[in-house]
């Protein structure tokens, strides 16, 4: 098939009830038409997902976003504007066209434009609205290609659109709007300082869930345990305050006598401890080791190893979502 037919099967795989996976410039989603409640169920179903985990729902741009929700304010038009196609993520009050099944029966709903040429021509194609999380087994390493995707989800799905690597390698910022401000749910693609140069400070959620979002959390990659390789894996802080030069084998303990994995931001001195070494940047550029975090560690899982030693990132930038994700991983 070419391209267009592609796009015309697929759209008319989800619009017939199906799951396609797709690319985005974040990760692979698992696409399922946001309207049909029974899609939705079967992407639940798939990814072994908890129903109270909400879906973000992909649409082709603005005016079909503000068909989804009640009110589309001020500051969400201004992040709109600046922001779309991109990786950040809305959270807003729904309309009662989004099933609550989508929303895990809060009364907000999450959205993105995605910034992926075959991801805007299916939704345009569909016409219809697009719930996707990421392709992958729930809580598991999130997939950056389409072989990633049939890796782990096999023949469970319809039809995996092939779009390449994904750009930006790393899941959306989430940032829920209200009356009160705006508030970080997940750090992601979207540095929270280019966040706040638009509409000045956000408030950070921190910690794990609580007991009353687990009935209904408002974004998606906000459970302890998430984004885990099967293998144990440790963080690595390269200068922690008071103490310079050690390697990431003399900082971490139980390295010596196992057969251990390394996930570095930069270059390292001495990795000779290590099976296997990932280096994600040897410039020390974050969109670099965003792009590659994911594949990387997706290696080093696959590696036969004890353990793996994580690098922790500079927290700025992309280098917060990549903290994000590498604590619930080793959580």
């Amino acid at each position: 098939m070419g391209f267009d037919s592609d796009i015309t099967h697929a759209a008319q795989t989800l619009l017939a009830g199906g799951l396609v996976a797709f690319p985005t410039e974040t990760v692979y989603g698992l696409g399922a038409d946001a309207i049909n409640e029974r899609a939705v169920a079967r992407v639940f179903e798939v990814k072994a997902r908890p129903r109270f985990d909400p879906l973000i729902v992909h649409v082709p741009d603005l005016e079909s976003a503000t068909r989804l929700v009640t009110a589309f304010p001020a500051a969400a038009e201004n992040l709109a504007a600046r922001f779309w196609p991109g990786p950040l993520t809305l959270v807003l009050p729904k309309n009662d066209i989004v099933p609550d099944l989508v929303t895990a029966g809060c009364p907000t709903v999450a959205l993105r434009v995605p910034d992926h040429p075959m991801a805007l021509e299916l939704l345009r194609a569909a016409a219809r609205p697009i719930a996707a999380p990421s392709a992958n087994p729930f809580g598991r390493v999130s997939p950056t290609t389409a072989d990633h995707v049939r890796e782990q989800l096999g023949d469970q799905i319809d039809l995996v659109l092939d779009g390449g690597p994904c750009r930006v390698g790393v899941e959306s910022t989430v940032l829920r709007l209200s009356d009160q401000g705006a508030e970080l749910l997940r750090p992601g693609g979207t540095a929270l300082e280019e966040i706040e140069s638009v509409i000045g400070q956000v408030e950070l959620v921190r910690g794990e869930v609580s007991s009353r979002d687990r009935e209904g959390m408002a974004s998606p990659g906000r459970l302890p345990q998430h984004y885990a390789p099967q293998t144990p894996l440790v963080l690595w802080n390269r200068d922690p305050p008071g103490r310079t030069g050690a390697g990431p084998a003399d900082s971490v303990a139980g390295v010596k006598g196992r057969r251990c994995g390394l996930l570095a931001f930069r270059p390292v001195d001495d990795s000779s401890a290590f099976e296997s070494v990932e280096i994600l940047s040897a410039s020390g550029d974050l969109r670099e080791a965003a792009a590659k975090f994911f594949a990387a560690l997706r290696r080093l899982d696959a590696a036969g190893l004890d353990r793996i030693v994580a690098e922790i990132f500079p927290e700025i930038g992309l280098g917060r979502a990549l903290n994000d994700r590498l604590r619930r991983a080793a959580h």
